[in-house]
């Protein structure tokens, strides 16, 4: 039996739609639209760099227009409905998924190839057990104020290296952040009364991992599923929830049963991709998305795995703050644009706190675009917007290619902060 073909915009729209980058209103609003994007999701992931919002808000920002960050903070300080720990990354993951991270929290009781984990072990590992009678004693602590019960002798980093081997085995968790900055306490403390903590044989976590992956991706190979909510080296043995082999029998495992179709894309060659049979029974039905600009975070979900956006969209991108600044193409922290169901060019914006003011410092067009009338307005009002969310009142221009663009733009901008600002 032949398998079912979609073209490629059909695979790039049931991406975007399940992704929940199409018409946001069937998503509920407020705290509970950000609690359901995250459940969608399957993970959001956190990171530190302050360029702009960091990644997590975001990516969620991206997703839900009335996003605020005291929103997160609820969900995973008050209502528990999100915990931290490693998927691919460290990420926001939602707290119904915590029994699938359990057997991850057992590897690492395991031998490892990993150094830094030896290493910490070795110099760090006796103040695990001091660290957990600390926690125990005084309630909820940052690492400075465990460090302190300690005594002053023990040295912050050696008490941070401790927490995050506890962090990693699941014996305790962040609590909340205050200003980014991490509370931990006993995970028997914050994990909610009545949730499963069973832990999952390989058979249910491989079947859980597929749909995990295929519900968030729509459409994906099995390396990309594999790749989902696990880290890519080998180095991270130690995070590995569950091996290709694994991945694969479920996945043949719900193909059998008539829950996973595989697929080909037109113009693909000799390559597999799977889909749930339900997506692919909406594929062709699925509404265009929306002519929308979406400033798309360097760490947002649809574009973390970076071969899987060349491969659907052609679309070549790399984080370059990682790569010397002489060696850098587009710029040091850049967004990638997307317009509708297609990216169309780069930002490497910069949030200046202290003027209010949103730097662009590159904005550069994909070379065959070409439809900058009919643009232009709707990026004015999209980085109007940005502006705000980013606690800016003004937004600067340094480069933009080609320059043309750039003078519209400049020109289109005023107006469109002047409708952002409050009545």
């Amino acid at each position: 039996m032949a398998q079912p073909s979609l073209s490629i915009t059909t695979a790039r729209r049931l991406a975007l739609h399940t992704q929940l980058l199409g018409d946001p209103s069937h998503v509920p609003a407020g705290k509970e639209g950000v609690a359901h994007t995250i459940e969608h999701l399957g993970y959001v992931q956190i990171d530190p760099l302050t360029v702009i919002r960091r990644a997590h808000h975001h990516t969620l920002w991206s997703r839900r227009p009335d996003y605020h960050p005291d929103l997160l903070h609820q969900l995973q300080a008050v209502d528990r409905r999100v915990f931290e720990y490693w998927a691919h990354a460290l990420c926001y993951l939602p707290m119904s998924d915590y029994r699938f991270y359990l057997p991850r929290m057992r590897n690492f009781g395991r031998p490892t190839k990993n150094r830094w984990v030896l290493q910490r072990l070795e110099q760090h590992g006796h103040l695990m057990q001091p660290v957990i009678e600390v926690l125990r004693a005084e309630g909820p602590l940052d690492a400075p104020g465990i460090a302190a019960a300690l005594g002053d002798q023990t040295g912050r980093t050696a008490v941070r290296d401790a927490l995050d081997l506890l962090f990693w085995k699941g014996d305790v968790m962040v609590t909340e952040r205050r200003d980014f900055r991490k509370i931990y306490d006993l995970a028997e403390r914050i994990l909610p009364p009545g949730l499963d903590t069973s832990l999952p044989d390989q058979d249910e976590l491989g079947r859980f991992l597929v749909r995990r992956a295929l519900a968030a991706l729509g459409l994906a190979t099995e390396k990309e599923i594999a790749l989902f909510t696990q880290p890519e080296t080998s180095r991270d043995d130690h995070m590995q929830a569950a091996g290709r082999e694994t991945i694969a029998a479920a996945l043949h495992e719900l193909i059998d049963a008539g829950e996973v179709a595989a697929i080909h894309i037109k113009g693909e060659s000799d390559i597999d991709n799977y889909t749930l049979v339900d997506s692919l029974e909406q594929a062709d039905r699925l509404p265009p998305i929306p002519p929308q600009v979406t400033l798309l975070s360097p760490f947002d979900n649809l574009i973390t795995q970076r071969e899987r956006i060349r491969r659907l969209w052609n679309f070549d991108y790399v984080l370059e703050c990682y790569i010397p600044p002489a060696k850098r193409k587009h710029g040091y922290f850049v967004l990638p644009i997307l317009w509708g169901e297609h990216f169309v060019a780069r930002l490497d914006p910069k949030a200046d706190r202290q003027r209010r003011t949103l730097i662009i410092r590159s904005l550069a067009f994909e070379p065959e675009f070409t439809r900058f009338d009919e643009f232009l307005p709707l990026l004015a009002g999209k980085l109007a917007t940005f502006a705000r969310f980013n606690l800016c009142d003004q937004v600067e221009f340094e480069k933009v290619n080609p320059a043309s663009a750039g003078s519209a733009l400049k020109s289109l901008m005023s107006a469109a902060l002047a409708a952002q600002s409050p009545a």
